[in-house]
């Protein structure tokens, strides 16, 4: 019988799984939208670190070979289009190799396009 998966109390909880390189860069990713959005809340949601602002801001999670960032409407991936498209894009997400340092302005300009959108709705 498989063991049931616990989920993490907090995003500190979180980020303290992984091993410690992948835990410098969430950290960083999380300082990034911590300074773009300070009034936004921070808890767990889907087994993710999630951040909400007026509704749902942003989401990431930590892979194997990858960082994703989730939650991002389409309205803003079209707004960014030129800066996205190094990377590698799904519905709503884009993905960010650990090979290739994490593009913080970009991840500052979504945020604060959240913000905007969020404050607007």
């Amino acid at each position: 019988m498989a063991t049931p998966k616990i989920p993490f109390p907090s995003i500190d909880d979180y980020i303290a799984s992984f091993p410690e390189a992948t835990q410098k860069v969430l950290a960083e990713l999380r300082a990034t939208i911590q300074s773009a959005a300070p009034e936004a809340d921070e808890k767990i949601s889907y087994d993710m670190p999630t951040f909400t602002f007026h509704g749902r801001l942003i989401y990431f999670a930590a892979w194997k070979k990858h960082i994703a960032v989730y939650g991002i409407p389409a309205s803003t991936l079209n707004a960014l289009k030129e800066e996205v498209a190094p990377y590698k894009t799904e519905k709503g997400a884009l993905i960010f190799p650990f090979t290739q340092p994490l593009p913080l302005a970009l991840i500052t300009q979504i945020v604060q396009l959240g913000v905007a959108k969020n404050l607007h709705a």
